[in-house]
């Protein structure tokens, strides 16, 4: 009896040991160590901790600590060993950490893909960080103005240095804009997918992703949305980089509201050429629309 006893022991404690071995076998094959180019337009530059800056070019394996710098009309896309891809905007600065999944975007604008069962991957953006897993977002940052978050399928959190605890959630078709060094996170609000997956030079001037059928069926659930009318456009667009909202014309509310003069603000279908970004338009809901357009108006008011 005492050594089946013993036996019993030793089998329920090695689980636990056993399982830990496993995740930690798991993350170690999903940190991100080093990454290749594999997408280049005009000027990217490779600036090491140590050696002087140098032209990347195709397929160069960019190691942890090295800053990733894109030129004016520039653009970029590294791909990890897990399949995680990053593509840069024109006159963005990004780097990674070596043996984390810690990535920084130091300036400017990028698309990140995180394939589902590889690790969740940071992203830090000065005082914010997102977690995502599974998820391809885009993100938008210039110190001391704007931070930009556009989840494209998926759902990231976001949550600020210092303050644990405290996070929002931003779903698939969200945007949450806010300062870099914020004190609190604004509720996200909803966007305009399939404008934006036709828009933005981060998907359309680039190979489809992996995550391409995902984005496309969060859009479809969107246009069933609006046919039932519990989602429903505005007249607020953002027109590429930058958190400046425009009006195209009016969404008419009622048979009383008077239409505005097509002077006072461009076609809701003149739509400018197709940016990194993308053209956002925010739809709301009906329950929604009160809670959401302040934090498109505070996006507005940053500096650019």
């Amino acid at each position: 009896m005492r050594i089946n006893r013993a036996f019993r022991f030793c089998l329920i404690r090695s689980v636990p040991l056993i399982w830990a071995i496993a995740a930690t076998t798991s993350t170690i094959a999903t940190e991100l160590n080093q990454a290749t180019i594999t997408r280049l337009i005009n000027n990217v530059q490779l600036r090491p901790r140590q050696e002087a800056p140098r032209a990347a070019v195709l397929n160069d394996n960019v190691p942890d600590g090295t800053k990733v710098a894109t030129g004016m009309d520039s653009r970029t896309e590294l791909t990890f060993t897990d399949q995680t891809s990053a593509r840069l905007s024109a006159n963005t600065i990004f780097s990674f950490d070596k043996g984390t999944r810690n990535l920084d975007l130091a300036e400017g604008a990028m698309l990140l893909r995180v394939p589902k069962g590889v690790g969740t991957a940071k992203i830090t953006t000065g005082a914010v960080t997102a977690a995502i897993n599974g998820t391809t977002v885009i993100v938008e940052c210039h110190p001391h103005a704007y931070l930009k978050f556009i989840s494209l399928e998926g759902t990231a959190r976001l949550y600020l240095k210092r303050r644990w605890g405290e996070s929002v959630l931003v779903r698939p078709g969200q945007v949450l804009i806010t300062n870099p060094d914020a004190k609190s996170l604004p509720d996200p609000v909803d966007v305009d997918l399939e404008r934006l997956l036709k828009t933005s030079l981060l998907i359309i001037d680039f190979p489809p992703l992996g995550s391409q059928h995902l984005m496309a069926k969060e859009s479809e659930k969107q246009q069933r949305a609006k046919s039932k009318r519990t989602l429903i456009d505005t007249n607020l667009v953002i027109f590429g980089k930058g958190t400046l909202v425009s009006l195209t014309n009016p969404v008419p509310t009622n048979a009383a509201t008077p239409a505005a003069p097509a002077s006072a603000a461009p076609r809701s279908i003149a739509i400018p050429s197709s940016t990194d970004v993308g053209t956002i338009q925010t739809p709301s809901t009906p329950e929604s629309s009160s809670t959401g357009l302040p934090a498109i108006n505070y996006g507005a008011d940053n500096t650019r």
